[in-house]
């Protein structure tokens, strides 16, 4: 009698049978979610500081009115004095520099204003800023003024510290960092969120990480597009991305127009103040230049740019930042009060026109207090987003101590058709956006090099806790099995300590949570 042969051995020997095909988003989920978890980890820090920055500095618009309340509002009057008295009187309380700028009171009960540049103990990046009531020629106080917003000094602080930590140029590539990433890890956590919010969708009645895991994903996904928005937003003026896409828009001819401020072709800087008109007495005067700019309808606010030199002309622009935009230039020859170049905020190319509106939405200055309300709104979420996030790297860690990592080694789970386009994108990122591409590309290098000495370790070892096997401990190996949906478990089988794995889907299989 023949007995059926034992396939014990067999079994030992046998290559493990393969899963069934996974699909492309089943492959790519492990990627993204270990992605999400280290770019959150690692750039955490540098969202959380540039978060609080914002949102003081989206506050700072209002107590800049009550903490300089004297200087910027007066009694209205019954008539204001001609422009050239406003400025004599700021300059005979305030002889030193020289005028760089003058900002007629915009509406009635508001302080002119009078720029200054290289004035002593002034920041050369500032000017000093003298404001005089119009109505009376009173100089009400002066104080350090910066950027074509007017910040004064308590915003000017808040804003050098939101973009630079008051650290100068290599500052910036904090906040440039943060930008690069932000997207990324909003995206990531949008695509993951999306992908299990049926399983999330209750969160009421739940405790521990899960109910964690529910306030991060859905308030998360609800401020994703801000997110986005801030990080492209953010990008446009930063160190290197925002040189790539100036030359972009150079090359596209999307810059922004400058109006002709000399016969012989020179450009005044649209937007800035870079007069040297000492006492800027020049030609005609300040009040006929402001009356042929009224002429082509230039109505308040607007700022007066006196010439560079007796061959330049004065330029006489709108700089209202709120919506509707006014960005409307002239220049006015100093000899006949005759205007002699026009550019119209109508004639912006669209590029510009996006630029500017984008950065005047992310600064809190396009819709003014609703816009700054939402831009707190955002930083706030963004600061809860974040103690939650390390609030379940606790939580896996069962409240005693932060959990394990999510496993390495998800690349090689992705089909080649699918990972070199995904390489190629890295690869255009790090010209594109450096501070992104190339930590990715560095992250993935160390990732990869990491999880063949792992592996070449474990074999060495004759270890488990390969695709298939139980890993150390008895947990999960790091794809065995697969959740709902096709989705990694956070534990395929019996943890350590007996307990069965967590709800299907929660994380890749081998990241149980550490005793």
């Amino acid at each position: 009698m023949t007995t059926a042969p034992s396939t014990t051995a067999d079994e030992a020997t046998r290559p493990p049978t393969p899963a069934r095909q996974r699909s492309g988003w089943s492959t790519l989920r492990p990627l993204i979610l270990r992605l999400h978890f280290y770019a959150g980890v690692v750039v955490a820090p540098f969202l959380l500081v540039a978060a609080l920055t914002g949102l003081l500095y989206a506050a700072s618009f209002q107590a800049e009115k009550i903490v300089y309340d004297h200087q910027l509002t007066v009694p209205a009057g019954d008539r204001e004095l001609p422009l050239s008295e406003q400025v004599a009187a700021a300059r005979k309380a305030h002889p030193e520099g020289t005028v760089s700028a003058i900002r007629p009171s915009p509406e009635e009960g508001a302080t002119t204003r009078v720029m200054l540049s290289g004035v002593p103990d002034v920041d050369p990046d500032h000017t000093l800023a003298v404001f005089v009531d119009p109505y009376t020629g009173e100089v009400r106080g002066a104080l350090e003024q910066y950027g074509s917003t007017g910040a004064l000094p308590l915003r000017t602080w808040i804003d050098e510290f939101h973009r630079d930590l008051h650290l100068g140029e290599t500052g910036r590539l904090y906040s440039e960092f943060a930008a690069s990433w932000l997207w990324v890890i909003a995206g990531g956590g949008l695509v993951l969120w999306f992908s299990r919010r049926r399983a999330l969708r209750k969160i009421r009645g739940t405790s521990g990480r899960r109910r964690t895991l529910g306030l991060h994903g859905g308030v998360g996904a609800w401020a994703a597009v801000g997110f986005l928005f801030l990080s492209a937003t953010g990008l446009t003026w930063s160190t290197y991305t925002g040189a790539t896409i100036a030359d972009l828009r150079a090359s596209l001819g999307q810059e922004t127009p400058a109006v002709s401020a000399a016969a012989g072709g020179e450009h005044a800087e649209h937007g800035t103040a870079g007069g040297t008109g000492g006492d800027a007495a020049h030609g005609v005067g300040l009040d006929r230049v402001l009356a042929a700019a009224r002429d082509e309808r230039l109505d308040n606010p607007v700022e007066i740019v006196p010439p560079a030199d007796e061959s330049s002309a004065y330029v006489v622009k709108q700089v209202q930042r709120s919506w509707p935009e006014k960005q409307d230039a002239v220049a006015v020859d100093p000899a006949t009060g005759q205007v002699t170049d026009v550019v119209r905020w109508a004639d912006y190319p669209v590029l510009a026109k996006l630029s500017r509106w984008g950065i005047d939405l992310h600064t809190g200055s396009l819709f003014g207090l609703p816009n700054q309300i939402a831009l707190m709104l955002l930083a706030t979420s963004l600061i809860l987003l974040i103690l939650w996030g390390y609030r379940m790297w606790w939580q896996r860690g069962r409240g005693s101590s932060f959990g394990r990592p999510i496993p390495r080694g998800a690349w090689q789970q992705v089909p080649p058709h699918l990972l070199v386009p995904l390489l190629a994108a890295i690869a255009v990122l790090g010209y594109f956006v450096p501070l992104l591409g190339i930590p990715l590309a560095a992250f993935l290098a160390v990732d990869i090099v990491l999880g063949e000495i792992a592996h070449r370790r474990s074999r060495k070892n004759g270890g488990g806790g390969g695709a298939t096997g139980a890993g150390k401990d008895g947990e999960a190996g790091e794809t065995a099995g697969t959740g709902k949906s096709g989705e990694a478990g956070e534990a395929a089988g019996p943890g350590k300590d007996g307990g069965a794995g967590g709800p299907a889907g929660d994380e890749p299989a081998g990241a149980a949570r550490t005793p």
